[in-house]
């Protein structure tokens, strides 16, 4: 098989080209390396990559829809794994055209090619924040995610949007994975836990929003890998069609779509997990209470049923742990 992986300078996309790549698998990592924080980092995330056999970087802008057509004609991929995406829920909203170039454009040019390259099957990030104001945890994939509090979240519901409608059309298999809080070593630096880490260690105020009233479903990057491998073999199909199989949640009856949940299950306040962090370090935090801010939720719980029964998922990294592994790296990579 061969996968075309965007975002394999990013965050999870690095984790999960390298878990292919390890499995013998063929990876065609695409990235364009926006600055939108620390490219040192991006550019050493690839390194891990780049002297591995089967792995061929392509440096392109999926909103480049011309670069991305040659990539597809030339590799012609088997499944498609789109981790490239604009992140984070503050910045959206100081620069929301960022969001509409890569999240919108950008996907919009990966459906185009995956349904003219006959891909088997078209695996995407979403996230957690497409429930919004969503107040029934644990979080559902048949809950209401018509609420986004963000233009990040409502970039990735539209995602969701885009992607039934070309499975509809086109009969491409689409999954749309929701993630939860993801977290460990080679993470965003833009995400609490990494400015927190750099604030504690430097003896510098870290910022504690909604005073510390949240809550987190925090996953850890081997279990997000591990569910986006798992689900990459489970081909969509819709479920009108098929007369021993029930509705599943988040399925379509007209289209081979789904969506998944991708979460740790348990849910940690924001101040416990500060104490973990302050633990690892071996240092306490200087405390600035904030107020809520604007795009955030208060709380994030993810309910797996539907991953598990499908592919058995069942994340087992505890949260100290998870920490203790960051911490760790933290510390070797920046000194």
């Amino acid at each position: 098989m061969t996968y075309l992986v965007t975002g394999t300078a990013g965050f999870i996309g690095n984790f999960v080209a390298l878990a292919l790549l390890e499995r013998g698998e063929a990876v065609i990592g695409v990235d364009n390396l926006t600055p939108y924080y620390d490219v040192t980092l991006k550019e050493a995330r690839l390194k891990r990559l780049s002297g591995l056999k089967k792995f061929t970087e392509a440096r392109i802008d999926i909103a480049d829809m011309r670069a991305l057509k040659q990539v597809f004609a030339t590799h012609k991929p088997d499944i498609v794994i789109n981790l490239a995406a604009q992140a984070g829920v503050r910045y959206s909203i100081d620069q929301p055209h960022d969001y509409l170039h890569s999240n919108l454009e950008g996907f919009l040019n990966v459906l185009e090619c995956c349904r003219h390259g006959k891909v088997e099957h078209l695996l995407y990030a979403s996230t957690s924040s497409a429930y919004g104001a969503n107040a029934q945890p644990p979080f559902k994939e048949t809950d209401s995610a018509d609420h986004p509090v963000s233009f990040y979240a409502a970039t990735k519901r539209a995602n969701e949007l885009m992607a039934h409608s070309y499975s509809y059309l086109y009969g491409i298999p689409t999954s749309g994975l929701r993630f939860f809080t993801v977290y460990g070593p080679w993470g965003r630096p833009d995400m609490a836990y990494f400015k927190f880490t750099k604030a504690i260690t430097d003896g510098t105020p870290i910022d504690i929003y909604n005073a510390g009233e949240m809550f987190r479903d925090f996953t850890y990057i081997d279990d997000i890998v591990d569910g986006i491998i798992k689900l990459c073999g489970v081909i969509p199909s819709p479920y009108a069609s098929l007369s021993t199989r029930a509705p599943i949640l988040g399925s379509s009856p007209v289209a081979p779509f789904e969506i998944y949940n991708i979460g740790n299950r348990k849910v940690v306040n924001l101040m416990d997990f500060i104490e973990i962090l302050e633990d690892k370090i071996g240092k306490k935090a200087i405390k600035n209470m904030m107020p809520m801010q604007p795009g955030d939720v208060h709380l994030t719980h993810a309910n797996t049923d539907k991953l598990s029964s499908v592919t058995g998922f069942s994340p087992d990294t505890k949260i100290e742990d998870g920490i203790e592994k960051f911490v760790k790296w933290y510390k070797g990579f920046y000194g």
